[in-house]
């Protein structure tokens, strides 16, 4: 079977995969946040720290609760690193370097999963496993946590209480991370992925000399890495190790995993707002953005310039040969369109148009479907937007849902959608006036500028994959990154937290002769195009400077 054929097959077993799934997944979801019945081990939680899980918070409680919690774990993840040496199962590994340590808490806590080193030789089974893992299932849960808050925001009135965050943050990880992970973790183990606590096995190369390969508990945290649309790897190569992702099918269950609860929220929402229709709308443009990535990706790499990629007849320089052009690009995809990270070709290898899709996936805002439950709450505010550009036009007080959308709910989605190009277009710019910058760039012109672009884009989008080429081992990367890693995440948590209780406070509106259909291909084709007008007005001149110039050449 030829490269594109098996392509295209394994593209049809995701999407009808992810199809089957969608409505149950997608209404046990929405059971899950509605119920009112706490299971024994929730009820032990809530006894344990000490919460009422019967209370309702205001959004301001519930955003405090959000940034206390995300503080003591970075805390918390800081000091497990930098106590590593005194732990057991540090496999003989030393303190973690502090702005290492730092860099990596805040990571993991924002749900980004950059990383700065080598995870095979820096962090010992037990800080992977209490530290990182732990934080795979949280940081998710919290994403899942304030989309559904938003969502009450919308089906709420005359009330200033949008839920307990403590509640929903406990039942998205008991109820729908933990078992689901449990499940995969075993269905990946019986396809290959590894399981060990040993520190690696002996093994005799063909010249004789003895060498070790790394072992760790994979599978345990590949799962969740996926799942969580973490990214994160065990292994430096990530889903390019043998021992992470060994074959064609563990690549289609990894890349099922990434996109299965971003998708599958937007039933959720449906059912929440008492509208499947208003979740079908979404799940479609997100289908045609990631569908339109994929398409120019995989033609890209598939059409190669250059001698090298003339002779091999593709661009298969940093893809693993297992997988090929199409597995490759559709993992690319998928893990740009979420705040996932993970990867299992090198994204620098690829063609400047190819390269620049994947970065272009990312400045789109990561709601393709986005990451677990920050994609849903993304493409609501863009939406939000595009209901008021709408109103702009006909000259009417934009609505979304039966809510008015006045100054308050516009600044404060606005203020959520401006904080992530903020966060890459200035932190660029200031790494690109450092006179440190050119000696970490592993390419000189257009592409290193890509390099640049692409570090502040995935780390400001919570995303966590990287074009490798960059070396950002120095205190002006380990901080600066880690800044825009926050900015990115609680600027617009604490924005739409903001939105949802404004919106929680007024009343439904009746629908009209004059409202805009949100469950039509007209409200699709706005929001589409909001979502592509405000990447191209706010990225194409960076763009054309690193990405566009380069596949120009």
């Amino acid at each position: 079977m030829s490269d594109l054929a098996s392509g295209l097959v394994t593209v049809g077993i995701l999407v009808a995969a992810l199809a089957l799934v969608h409505k149950p997944l997608g209404d046990y979801m929405a059971r899950v946040f509605t119920s009112e019945k706490h299971l024994k081990l929730e009820r032990g939680l809530y006894r344990a720290f000490r919460v009422d899980p019967s209370s309702q918070q205001r959004w301001t409680t519930y955003a405090l609760g959000v940034l206390g919690f995300s503080l003591v774990s970075i805390v918390f993840l800081y000091l497990l690193q930098r106590l590593q040496s005194v732990l057991p199962l540090s496999l003989g590994r030393g303190a973690v370097d502090p702005g290492v340590a730092f860099n990596t808490a805040v990571s993991f806590v924002t749900n980004t999963n950059w990383q700065s080193y080598v995870p095979e030789t820096t962090m010992g089974h037990l800080v992977q496993m209490a530290g990182l893992t732990v934080q795979n299932f949280l940081s998710a849960a919290v994403g899942l946590s304030v989309a559904m808050a938003l969502v009450r925001g919308f089906t709420r009135s005359r009330t200033d209480r949008l839920g307990n965050f403590w509640v929903d943050l406990t039942r998205g990880t008991v109820r729908i991370l933990l078992p689901l992970s449990v499940v995969f973790a075993i269905v990946l183990i019986a396809f290959g992925v590894t399981q060990s606590l040993r520190a690696g096995v002996p093994v005799t190369g063909l010249d004789g000399t003895l060498s070790t390969i790394s072992m760790a508990p994979t599978a345990s945290q590949e799962v969740i890495k996926e799942l969580g649309t973490n990214g994160g790897g065990i292994f430096n190569a990530n889903s390019a190790h043998p021992f992470e992702n060994p074959n064609v099918w563990t690549n289609l269950i990894e890349i099922f995993l990434i996109l299965v609860i971003p998708v599958s929220l937007t039933r959720t929402f449906g059912r929440l707002v008492g509208n499947p229709k208003q979740g079908y709308v979404l799940l479609s443009v997100m289908g045609l953005l990631w569908t339109f990535v994929l398409a120019v990706t995989w033609w890209a790499e598939s059409h190669p310039n250059g001698p090298a990629a003339l002779l091999a007849g593709a661009n298969l320089e940093g893809k693993e040969q297992r997988f090929g052009i199409g597995a490759s690009t559709l993992f690319a995809t998928s893990t740009t369109g979420t705040s996932t990270g993970a990867v299992n070709s090198l994204h620098d290898s690829y063609s400047g148009l190819g390269g620049g899709m994947t970065l272009l996936h990312m400045l789109f805002g990561e709601v393709s479907p986005g990451g677990v439950g920050t994609g849903l709450y993304g493409i609501l505010v863009l939406a939000i937007i595009a209901m008021f550009l709408a109103g702009l036009m006909v000259g009417r007080t934009p609505e979304y849902l039966g809510k008015k959308l006045g100054k308050r709910e516009v600044t404060a989605a606005a203020i959520a959608m401006l904080a992530m190009p903020a966060v890459v277009l200035l932190g660029a710019g200031a790494a690109l006036l450092m006179p440190g910058t050119t000696g970490a760039l592993g390419n000189s012109g257009a592409h290193g500028l890509s390099e640049v672009l692409y570090a502040y884009a995935s780390t400001g989008n919570n995303n966590g994959s990287a074009f490798a080429g960059i070396t950002v081992t120095d205190g002006w990367f380990q901080s600066s990154l880690s800044v825009a890693m926050l900015i990115g995440r609680f600027v617009p948590i604490i924005a739409v937290l903001c939105l949802a209780g404004s919106l929680a406070a007024q009343k439904k509106v009746p629908e009209t002769a004059g409202t805009l259909p949100t469950t039509g291909p007209l409200f699709g084709s706005v929001l589409a195009g909001t979502v592509l007008l405000v990447a191209a007005l706010t990225f194409v001149p960076a763009l054309a400077l690193g990405p566009i110039a380069e596949a120009m050449a």
